[in-house]
């Protein structure tokens, strides 16, 4: 099949959950013999507008706008790049999936699949709802989750990455029929060969710096937890617009002798060295429509605490008392769960996500895209 997929950010470029995601299905969908092509901004240095990498085709068919405008995502940035879609009248595939996220995207390639008489998908990985967009852009918001709440409905089959975001399409966004369920994974064998990282840390967090992560949520509970162990070490990977604020809060908070912040790792491997070299994985964020990162830390024999938030769904993909634990959104807890798990028992954590591999996922999405 010729298989067309449309998202604005790719892997490596930005290494976000959706990016990796759409990074391994489509390199393994190559592998398996399809004709894969993704459209998307253009990431990459020189002139050309079209590249191969790892037996996908990228095409450019805009330029490089900023995700970001402050702590938000840029709404400059989804409509032009949703305008770009319409380029793609000029292209051909047999099946088209096109990431939910930002939105426009969904509207111009749906009148694009009208005119072309073909099928639309969709990957979906998380649902907002009213009452998240208000409270994330105010006002303004309201506008937002109309918009969220149109597109749901373009799609001829929706992918949702998670049971959670499947459940939220329903309650929130009244779209049941015509979904399926692709889930995420992890590459179980490449991770389990890495090895640790000399450099160690009882606490690690790895992710974008932004709001909704709460990494400053997790400094805090690291200032509790110095209270009564002065040696406490945190390692916090990743960037993004909330990166001076919480050095900031690191240094009000007197914490520059315990938290190192590490702005960029060149590659997968080393982020799970890391991670391997590390004694508890502190995820707090608020809203994950599945939260990769969870299974690569207890496939690491790493446990997990995570936030019990509703929009967070990698909350479920812990084993309580098993693969990590689920505290609530305050520092005390979180610094609690935290400090049990520095001292609890963590053999064959590993063994327990054996079952989230990608070549797996990967025939499971050809699987879905033949059948639809």
């Amino acid at each position: 099949m010729r298989i067309a997929y449309v998202s604005d950010a790719i892997y490596p470029y930005n290494k976000g959950g959706k990016e990796k995601r759409l990074h391994e299905l489509t390199t393994r969908l190559a592998v398996m013999g399809h004709d894969v092509h993704v459209y998307c901004m253009k990431w990459w240095d020189g002139p050309e507008k079209s590249r191969v990498e790892n037996g996908v085709t990228l095409h450019a068919i805009s330029p490089l706008y900023p995700l970001y405008s402050g702590e938000r995502r840029s709404i400059k940035e989804g409509i032009l790049f949703g305008l770009a879609g319409f380029k793609l009248i000029k292209e051909d595939w047999d099946v088209i999936d096109v990431d939910h996220m930002p939105f426009f995207p969904l509207y111009s390639v749906w009148l694009v699949c009208v005119l072309k008489r073909k099928k639309m998908f969709a990957s979906w990985h998380e649902v907002w709802g009213r009452q998240y967009w208000v409270e994330y852009m105010g006002a303004s918001g309201n506008i937002a989750a109309l918009i969220e709440r149109v597109a749901v409905l373009l799609p001829n089959r929706i992918f949702a990455i998670s049971n959670h975001t499947s459940t939220l399409l329903d309650e929130k966004l009244h779209r049941k029929k015509g979904v399926s369920i692709v889930m995420c994974g992890i590459d179980y064998h490449q991770i389990n060969a890495i090895a640790p990282a000399n450099v160690k840390s009882d606490i690690i967090y790895a992710g974008r710096l932004l709001k909704h992560k709460n990494v400053d949520l997790l400094l805090h509970a690291v200032h509790s937890i110095k209270q009564q162990h002065a040696s406490i070490s945190c390692t916090i990977i990743g960037n993004g617009p909330e990166q001076d604020n919480l050095k900031q809060i690191a240094k009000e908070l007197s914490l520059e002798d315990s938290v190192t912040f590490i702005n960029f790792v060149p590659k997968h491997d080393d982020l799970y060295a890391y991670i391997k070299a590390s004694k508890v994985f502190a995820f707090p964020s608020e809203r994950e429509g599945f939260g990769i990162v969870v299974l690569e830390a207890n496939a690491a024999n790493v446990p997990v605490v995570a936030i019990d938030a509703e929009a967070n769904a990698s909350k479920t993909l812990i084993l309580p008392d098993v693969t990590g634990s689920v505290a609530q959104k305050n520092p005390e807890d979180f610094a609690k769960h935290i400090e049990y798990w520095l001292r609890a028992d963590k053999k064959d954590i590993a063994q327990h996500v054996k079952q989230y591999d990608w070549q797996d996922i990967a025939e499971e999405m050809e699987k879905a895209l033949q059948l639809t």
